[in-house]
């Protein structure tokens, strides 16, 4: 399985990697982010160790029921040769209504097929209110006039 664009990565290619990772992601639908990891990715989010897609949507399912009206933002920091270096924030909600802006890097690395072997996650979570929120697209796909990390002050 072949998973374009494949390293080595230029700008423009390291960019649409991150847009197609963000736009997975904000489906909010496990089964469908885990076909960008090869089946042994290994990944570390946070203080949680995973190896393998089953354990990916595991973790993703868990994320998802918990993280509500979830919605994502990804930039490119640096990329070279098969690995790709992203900051990202993302809002959402608990159950109770508190609404977060959880904030972090990521480190990707790629096979020659262009699927992630390994995912290193670093996130920070900060209270926000409903008033501060900068995510207000409908669920689903950032549209593209939505700004992203760097026109928002973020």
């Amino acid at each position: 399985m072949t998973r374009p664009p494949v390293p080595p990565f230029t700008a423009e290619t390291a960019a649409q990697k991150a847009r197609m990772a963000e736009d997975a992601w904000n489906s909010r639908d496990p089964a469908r982010v885990v076909l960008a990891y090869t089946p042994d990715s290994r990944w570390r989010n946070r203080a949680e160790f995973v190896d393998g897609r089953d354990a990916i949507e595991a973790l993703l399912t868990r994320k998802w029921q918990r993280e509500l009206d979830y919605r994502l933002i990804k930039e490119v920091w640096a990329f070279t040769d098969n690995r790709i270096a992203v900051r990202f924030a993302y809002e959402w909600h608990d159950d109770s209504g508190q609404w977060y802006r959880s904030h972090g890097n990521e480190q990707w690395q790629f096979d020659e097929s262009g699927l992630m072997r390994r995912r290193e996650a670093s996130i920070n979570d900060l209270r926000i209110s409903e008033s501060d929120r900068k995510f207000r697209w409908p669920l689903g796909r950032r549209p593209d006039d939505q700004p992203g990390l760097t026109a928002l002050g973020l």
